[in-house]
């Protein structure tokens, strides 16, 4: 019952998040970052006591932001923690990524980088047209999110129907 209160305020704030501004833009996207983990399973979970992992790799466009919305999340009894990186090599340990290069050619090899490890990655349209399992956008005015199952199942992960169901569109496992 939980879970789904959880899935309508989900799907509540991405109805009524019409973006004017930037700033209001990544604050939902800052909100919806940590909850996208309610909705994975990972082929290995994060040790008992440790905390999921949601790291930035490249740049970061959300600052505190993110950090206020980590805060008020647990996953299966982990709290969230945000680690910053400008670079993937000290991905090891994320469970999911937001990755932001400073061109779309850096946002391309950073998620190279990060293809060989089972990390939820999650992109930004205004980023360029680079796509993480999750990827950012803006339809009709309002932030929305695709999703490449393939590719989270190529990596071991499991992403809730719940969740696929909420997408502006899918890309579905073969």
């Amino acid at each position: 019952m939980k879970a789904a209160r959880l899935l309508l305020a989900l799907a509540l704030l991405n109805a009524a998040a019409p973006v004017r501004a930037q700033a209001p833009e990544n604050a939902v996207k800052a909100a919806f970052l940590p909850r996208f983990a309610r909705y994975v399973t990972w082929p290995t979970p994060p040790a008992a006591g440790a905390p999921f992992q949601l790291c930035v790799v490249g740049h970061d466009p959300f600052g505190p932001m993110l950090d206020r919305a980590a805060s008020s999340e647990l996953i299966d009894g982990h709290n969230v923690a945000v680690r910053r990186m400008n670079t993937a090599d000290r991905a090891a340990g994320c469970q999911l990524a937001f990755v932001a290069g400073a061109s779309p050619q850096d946002t391309t090899r950073l998620l190279l980088a990060l293809r060989s490890q089972a990390i939820l990655t999650i992109t930004d349209a205004r980023a360029g047209p680079q796509r993480g399992m999750i990827h950012f956008t803006i339809v009709a005015g309002r932030v929305r999110f695709f999703i490449d199952d393939a590719e989270a199942a190529g990596r071991g992960l499991s992403i809730s129907s719940r969740l696929l169901a909420l997408a502006a569109g899918v890309r579905a496992r073969r």
